[in-house]
């Protein structure tokens, strides 16, 4: 008997101890309660106090809504205060009402929906390169022998008129003997054969210049010198003493540094902005002043890797400052601004279905709109459709009551979905 006694008592004590740890681990049941719990009590639901928003439900931290208190009091989550649910928020599924005290604790912006000037304005990366429409190919236009080379190797630089070769082109001096020997006639009019003898020497390939020199001179000119028809770099050096030179073989190609193109990776979402003609400006690590150019061509050809498009650009390089490999920023500006109704890049919450925007209403209220945006510039984003002008939009912290609003909508698509059934 006295063996039984001794447990019970045993027994009482532990579970004293027990219900002891328990209040001082979790405090009142009715401290932070949760409204789960509530809702099988309306009576206490119903003693909550009215203000001026209209009757409060619960509190709850924004942070974590799903969790629901009783009472007003510090968020345990958080370090922030509980924010009040009231029963006239249920009228407007989808929108959410703050207090303005929240308002301020959180740090809520909003901006005026405005109407203002935007164009286009891309950053790019890309490549100079030669201008290949400033390139010309040297050839022999005759049969003959190359006999002394004053351009040695490729990419040195030449001007317009510099020595390149010295040739000797048998079928030159024949004609040239013609032409000089019709001309020493004196005392008859031969201005017809002369005439003749000058387009034979242009069509054994001569030039204009060299028939020139011929003439002043009045001696047959053995070896001719080929000259650099423009200035630039000299890309392909075919020539070698002592060669033999045939009809239509290639000497040299030089491409001209006046001009350049450059070549920049335009992502494919942002090539419908640029159009040919657009001005351009290049910034290169060597120089600190920028390059002018425009956009000469879009090519129509998408990288499936970057799934970027090639934009080609022609830059005036007249200093020859840039050369090609070289790496340049470039900004893409259209002159062609429009009229549109902007809005901070800042206020659009791109969920990857839909693009948002948070309007605030009067009474602390804030509606999510879908909108339909066009491009950005300078933090500015324009809008083509959902907005009207004058309407606020949140800037800060709309994130935090954007996801409030869609769990409001989707508790009352569910509590809708409840009721509808029998």
């Amino acid at each position: 008997m006295k063996k039984t006694q001794w447990i019970l008592t045993l027994s009482a004590v532990a579970l004293a101890l027990a219900a002891a740890y328990a209040y001082q681990q979790y405090g009142s049941p009715m401290q932070e309660a949760p409204v789960q719990a509530m809702q099988d009590q309306p009576q206490e639901a119903a003693s909550q106090p009215e203000t001026g928003q209209g009757k409060i439900l619960y509190y709850h931290d924004p942070m974590v809504p799903g969790t629901r208190f009783d009472k007003p009091g510090k968020s345990p989550f958080m370090d922030m205060m509980l924010v009040p649910v009231y029963a006239n928020e249920n009228e407007d599924a989808g929108s959410v009402t703050v207090s303005s005290r929240i308002q301020q604790n959180l740090g809520v912006r909003t901006v005026q929906v405005s109407e203002g000037s935007l164009s286009p304005h891309i950053v790019a990366v890309g490549n100079i390169a030669f201008n290949e429409r400033d390139q010309v190919v040297i050839q022999a236009r005759a049969s003959g022998f190359v006999e002394r080379l004053h351009v040695r190797s490729t990419l040195e630089k030449v001007r317009k008129g510099q020595a390149l070769a010295d040739v000797y082109v048998p079928e030159w001096v024949a004609a040239q003997e013609e032409f000089l020997s019709v001309k020493r006639f004196e005392g008859a009019d031969l201005s017809s054969l002369v005439d003749a003898a000058r387009q034979r020497m242009r069509q054994v390939g001569m030039s204009e210049a060299q028939i020139q020199d011929v003439e002043q001179k009045g001696v047959v000119q053995a070896r001719m010198t080929v000259t650099a028809p423009i200035s630039g770099v000299v890309l392909e050096n075919m020539a070698r003493e002592g060669m033999t030179l045939m009809a239509g073989a290639s000497l040299f190609r030089i491409n001209g540094l006046s001009s350049v193109w450059a070549e920049a990776e335009v992502p494919e979402s942002q090539v419908a902005f640029i159009r040919p003609g657009a001005q351009v400006q290049a910034k290169s690590a060597n120089d600190a002043k920028p390059f002018k150019g425009f956009v000469q061509a879009v090519l129509p050809e998408v990288n499936p890797s970057t799934r970027t498009v090639k934009v080609r650009l022609a830059l005036n390089n007249a200093g020859e400052h840039l050369v090609p490999g070289m790496f340049v920023q470039m900004q893409f500006t259209d002159p062609q601004a429009r009229q549109a109704m902007l809005i901070p890049s800042e206020a659009v919450i791109q969920t990857g279905k839909r693009t948002v925007v948070l309007v605030a209403e009067e009474g602390g209220k804030f509606r999510p709109v879908e909108v339909e945006v066009g491009i950005e510039n300078a933090g500015q984003t324009e809008v083509k459709s959902g907005l009207h002008l004058r309407e606020q939009v949140v800037v800060s912290s709309q994130f935090l009551i954007d996801s409030e609003a869609s769990l409001k909508g989707v508790e009352a698509r569910l509590n809708g979905q409840a009721g509808a059934q029998p």
